[in-house]
C-alpha cells in the first residue's frame, strides 16, 4: 500500500516547499563507461550531509543517465524526485554512465543534502535518516514512468565521491539464442541471436581478452579516456536459465514431489531428479526441441550471461567485447581472429557493437566508511 505523501513527508521534514526549476548538472568530460582518475572536486558545506545512493532502472525509456536538456534521462528524473523531496535543488553525481537503452541492477551515486527549516529558514536541522531519503524519494519516482527506484542509501563523508571512489565495476550482458520469436516480455531486455551459441568456443575467446591490454579495438571513436590500457579482470561466459517463464515443466513437477519421493531420487529417472539435478543445457534442450509442450506453452530461448568487470571501461568496451563473443559463438570467428582483433589496437578491426538493450549495470564496488 503506497504511504500517504503528506504524513511521509511530515514526518521526516517540517515542510516541503513548491520545487522551481531544477538546477541542471554539469556535464562531465568523460566518456560513457570511462572512470578515469581526477581530483575530485570541492566537499559540501560542513552543514551538509551527503549521501551514497543505489538505483536500479530500465534503461529503455532513458535517454541515457547523464543530464541532458530536452530528454528524459536518469539523473534528470533523481534530480527531480530529490528536488520535490527536500524543496530546492540538487546535483547528482553517478559512479558509472549508461547510454541510452542501457540498464542498471544498482548504479550510484551521490547528492549532498541540506535540510532546512521552513519555520526558521536560517535554522539548519539534522540530517535525515537514509530510510526516509529512501521511502520519500521513492514516493516521487513511482508519480513518473515507474522505470527507476532507490534500492540503498547510506552516509557519506563529505569528500566520499561515487565516481572516484568506486573501485570495481561489474556489468551482465544477456543473449537470447534461439529461432522463436523473442517474447514481448524480454523485448528490449536482451540481445536475440537466432544462431545457435558455441558456449565452449565464447569461454576460449574470453581467455584471451581477460588481463592487461591495449582495447583500442574495442573502443568506440569519441572515447575521451587518455589511455587505452585497461586491466579486464573478469570476462566469462554462462548459461542460465531464461525468465521470465517461471515455474518450468519440470520446476513445477518437481515442486509437487513428497519427502519420500525426494528420499528415494537416487533410483528414479533423470527425468524424475530434482530441478537443480538436471543440467541447463539438458532443460535448454527440452524447451527448444521439436516436442510439443502444449498449446499456448512458449519455447524458451537460451539465455547466456557475459560478466564483465574491471575499475573501469572504455568507451562501449563492454558491448564491442559482447559483439566478437558473439561471432565466435556462431562461428564467424576463430580464437586467433580474436588474437588478431586484439593486436590490431582498431576500433575498424572489431566485430559490430553488442545493441544496448541487453547490457546491465551490475555492481559498483567500494571500501565503505
Amino acid at each position: 500500500m503506497t504511504e500517504n505523501p503528506k504524513h511521509l513527508l511530515d514526518s521526516v521534514s517540517e515542510s516541503t516547499r513548491r520545487p522551481s526549476k531544477i538546477a541542471k548538472t554539469a556535464a562531465q568530460n568523460l566518456s560513457n563507461d570511462e572512470e578515469e582518475q581526477q581530483e575530485a572536486p570541492m566537499g559540501p558545506s560542513p552543514r551538509t550531509q551527503r549521501y551514497l545512493v543505489a538505483i536500479e532502472y530500465i534503461g529503455t525509456r532513458f535517454s541515457g543517465s547523464q543530464q541532458q536538456p530536452n530528454f528524459r534521462t536518469v539523473v534528470g528524473v533523481l534530480e527531480e524526485a530529490f528536488h520535490k523531496f527536500i524543496g530546492q535543488p540538487v546535483s547528482i553525481f553517478c559512479s558509472s554512465r549508461t547510454d541510452a537503452g542501457v540498464h542498471a541492477l544498482s548504479n550510484v551515486c551521490h547528492v549532498d543534502i541540506q535540510r532546512i527549516s521552513k519555520r526558521k529558514p536560517a535554522e539548519v536541522l539534522p540530517p535525515h535518516e537514509p530510510t526516509v531519503v529512501r521511502r520519500a524519494v521513492n514516493h516521487f519516482l513511482q508519480k513518473n514512468e515507474g522505470d527507476i527506484m532507490v534500492i540503498d542509501v547510506q552516509c557519506v563523508p563529505a569528500d566520499f565521491h561515487a565516481r572516484f571512489k568506486a573501485q570495481e565495476r561489474t556489468y551482465f550482458y544477456r543473449l537470447l539464442s534461439g529461432p522463436e520469436p523473442l517474447s514481448t516480455f524480454e523485448r528490449d531486455r536482451a540481445w536475440h541471436v537466432p544462431e545457435e551459441l558455441d558456449i565452449l568456443a565464447m569461454q576460449e575467446a574470453c581467455k584471451v581478452l581477460v588481463g592487461h591490454h591495449d582495447f583500442s579495438s574495442f573502443r568506440a571513436a569519441g572515447c575521451q579516456a587518455k589511455s587505452p590500457i585497461r586491466t579486464l579482470d573478469e570476462l566469462n561466459v554462462s548459461e542460465v536459465v531464461s525468465t521470465p517463464y517461471f515455474p518450468s515443466i519440470v520446476e513445477r513437477r518437481q515442486n509437487n514431489l513428497t519427502t519420500e519421493d525426494l528420499h528415494a531420487s537416487s533410483n528414479k529417472s533423470e527425468s524424475d531428479l530434482p530441478v537443480s539435478s538436471i543440467s541447463i543445457d539438458d532443460r535448454a534442450s527440452g524447451f527448444n526441441g521439436e516436442a510439443s509442450l502444449g498449446f499456448g506453452i512458449r519455447r524458451r530461448h537460451r539465455c547466456f550471461v557475459v560478466t564483465a568487470r574491471a575499475r573501469s571501461f572504455l568507451y562501449h568496451q563492454v558491448r564491442l567485447l559482447v559483439g566478437l563473443l558473439k561471432a565466435v559463438g556462431t562461428g564467424t570467428l576463430t580464437i586467433s581472429d580474436v588474437e588478431r582483433i586484439l593486436n590490431a589496437k582498431s576500433v575498424t578491426a572489431a566485430s559490430p557493437m553488442a545493441p544496448a538493450c541487453g547490457l546491465y549495470l551490475g555492481h559498483v564496488k567500494y571500501d565503505l566508511p
